[in-house]
């Protein structure tokens, strides 16, 4: 779990609103690795300044400060979430710390970006989003799918029923990078990562982008789990078996009726972020494939298409994330600068950002509401996957 101080949080989570900020949000990221550098182009790219980061030591986070060009190196962490000289923090860390600091930054009056898992636990998770909203502050998640404009237009298709009404909801999320035996991570430990790795870190992302876009919920789950063994580096090369999971495969239905599977994979070779889903209505089915993001398929008995990306023919929803013309390809960062853009819009106007859960704007940005959800459905897979039953998800 992510820090003591939240380990047995409750009904205890709650502070005052703090001061909104005025035109400048002044931002500081916590975690200084890869993901931790796309939140900094993204808060770039939105025009906010960085004022700050922190890594795991601080001669680590004078290094990334000189090396980002960010102003000022915090000795820590916790230092950072409460600093007087920051409105909006970024908590890019491993995942065993984002909830303690998360906590910090809320209780001490800051805006949040946590990074997911947003805990490991998940009355934890639900505590957290309660302070959240007592707080009056922005506190959101980078479920940053939901920001590809053909991922939008998906959404805005089922919503105003071109779709129909849908029956089945399938696809995958497959990566490569633990595929060798001697590949590892601070994700592979538990104690950092938390119980579950493939699931919790992309799972999660494919499970929250076809909620979003179906308006289903997953109540009710069946799991099955793999883990490879590894070559222990610090050893004499006999195998290990990690304590977290490299592929999930998942059958469940949801609260309207829907069935569905999904294939979690981090040992795939050759694929390196292939997300792909497919939405099938009594009218047409469409598929996104985040590799190939600049078209969505939409497929009827009379005829099949490509939709492509063009501003000028596509849904409110999928125009507004559309920011270069048609043919001119976007992708992850794009997504990632949007999702910032709609955050520090929510905090400069509240309830202006890209609209309400329920309609067609398709901008609403995940929250810890979105993020609390996601622990919830991790637990039911792993407890799933433990004894070979089907799980009702809360």
């Amino acid at each position: 779990m992510g820090g003591t101080s939240s380990d047995t949080a409750g009904s205890s989570l709650r502070t005052t609103p703090g001061t909104t900020p005025g035109t400048t949000l002044r931002t500081a990221i916590a975690g200084v690795g890869m993901i931790g550098q796309v939140h900094l182009d993204a808060v770039r790219r939105s025009g906010a300044p960085v004022v700050g980061v922190s890594a795991s030591t601080p001669a680590r986070a004078k290094e990334a400060a000189a090396a980002l060009g960010v102003g000022r190196a915090f000795d820590s962490s916790e230092a950072l979430v409460t600093s007087d000289d920051v409105d909006v923090v970024h908590i890019c860390t491993p995942n065993d710390a984002h909830a303690g600091l998360a906590e910090l930054a809320l209780r001490a009056g800051k805006h949040v970006v946590c990074e997911k898992p947003l805990t490991t636990s998940s009355a934890t998770a639900d505590a957290l989003a309660a302070l959240a909203a007592d707080s009056g502050l922005v506190a959101a998640v980078p479920f940053v799918y939901r920001y590809h404009p053909m991922a939008a237009e998906a959404r805005a298709r089922v919503l105003d029923g071109r779709a129909g009404e849908v029956r089945l909801v399938h696809g995958h999320y497959l990566q490569d990078w633990l595929s060798e035996p001697g590949d590892t991570n601070w994700r592979v430990d538990a104690a950092a990562g938390g119980p579950s790795r493939a699931f919790a870190d992309i799972g999660s992302h494919w499970c929250d982008l076809v909620e979003w876009v179906t308006g289903h919920r997953i109540a009710e789950l069946t799991a099955v789990s793999q883990t490879v063994d590894r070559t222990d580096p610090a050893g004499d090369g006999a195998p290990v078996r990690p304590d977290t999971e490299d592929v999930v495969q998942l059958l469940f239905r949801t609260d309207r009726g829907a069935t569905g599977s999904v294939t979690v994979s981090q040992i795939s070779p050759g694929r390196k972020n292939r997300l792909w889903f497919e939405v099938d209505g009594t009218r047409t089915s469409l598929a996104f494939d985040q590799e190939n993001p600049e078209s969505l398929f939409v497929g009827s008995r009379g005829e099949n298409a490509a939709v492509l990306r063009d501003p000028a023919t596509l849904s409110p929803a999928a125009a507004r994330l559309s920011v270069v013309p048609g043919g001119h390809p976007m992708g992850y960062l794009d997504c990632f600068a949007a999702f910032v853009r709609d955050v520090h819009a929510a905090i400069r106007a509240p309830g202006a950002a890209g609209g309400s859960a329920a309609d067609g704007t398709g901008g609403t940005f995940p929250t810890f509401d979105d993020a609390a959800r996601m622990v919830r459905l991790t637990e039911a897979v792993l407890d799933s996957a433990a004894d070979r039953t089907w799980k009702e998800v809360s």
